[in-house]
C-alpha cells in the first residue's frame, strides 16, 4: 500500500512518477470495492435503535412502561416491551421484518417502526 509514502524518496523520474500513479490506480480500484462490499454489508447492521417511555393505563402511576426498538437498514430487527401495572410486569418481543410484525403493535411500539427521519 502506497509504497512512496513508507520510503519519504520523492519519485525523481518521469518513469518512477508513472510508476506511482499505476500503484494508486490500483489502489483506487481495490479501496473502491472495499467501499462497494461495505455499503453491502451495512444494510445489515444496527441501523435504528430508540426507546419509548409510555404509561399504558393513565391515572395509575408514571411511565414506567417502555418499548426499544432495534432494527437494521431494512427495517428487520425486534421490538422488546415492557408492560408495567399494579398486577405486575409483562415483557413481549416482536420480531420485525420490513417494519411489519406478525403480531399487532401499539402505537408506542409503530412509533418506534415509523420515524420522518427515516
Amino acid at each position: 500500500m502506497f509504497k512512496f509514502l513508507k520510503n519519504q524518496k520523492k519519485p525523481e523520474t518521469l518513469e518512477n512518477v508513472l510508476g506511482y500513479v499505476k500503484e494508486l490506480e490500483k489502489e483506487v480500484v481495490r479501496l473502491s470495492g472495499e467501499i462497494d462490499k461495505l455499503k453491502k454489508e451495512s444494510v445489515f447492521f444496527t441501523k435504528k435503535a430508540g426507546v419509548e417511555r409510555y404509561n399504558p393505563f393513565p391515572g395509575t402511576g408514571g411511565n414506567q412502561s417502555f418499548s426499544v426498538a432495534i432494527l437494521d437498514g431494512n427495517k428487520d430487527g425486534v421490538i422488546i416491551t415492557s408492560i408495567y401495572g399494579r398486577e405486575g410486569n409483562r415483557i413481549y418481543a416482536k420480531s420485525i421484518k420490513r417494519g411489519i410484525s406478525e403480531y399487532p403493535l401499539s402505537e408506542e411500539e409503530k412509533k418506534l417502526i415509523t420515524n420522518k427521519n427515516d
